[in-house]
């Protein structure tokens, strides 16, 4: 099991991006959570097999139709607290 952090920026606050990712993260098996940040950007803690990680990761580059995502800061944080699913906070 692996835990990543990320900062997305970008257009990706209003236009669904964290339900979709709290969809697809939880379509790949990991917990963790998502919300908004003041300064507009969006931030990812996610918890699983490092393959799934990946591929969130990836859909993160993206993000869904709405979204414009100009940057994914992926950064290294350790959270030990435990998730049992996945949530929008």
């Amino acid at each position: 099991m692996g835990q990543q952090h990320y900062i997305v920026h970008g257009r990706v606050q209003g236009v669904f991006y964290r339900q979709s990712t709290c969809k697809k993260a939880i379509q790949l098996g990991l917990t963790g959570w998502v919300r908004n940040l003041k300064d507009s950007t969006v931030e990812v803690w996610a918890v699983g097999e490092a393959q799934q990680l990946q591929l969130l990761e990836s859909w993160l580059q993206v993000g869904p139709p709405a979204a414009t995502v100009t940057e994914v800061v992926k950064t290294a944080f350790v959270d030990t607290a435990g998730y049992q699913d996945f949530s929008v906070r």
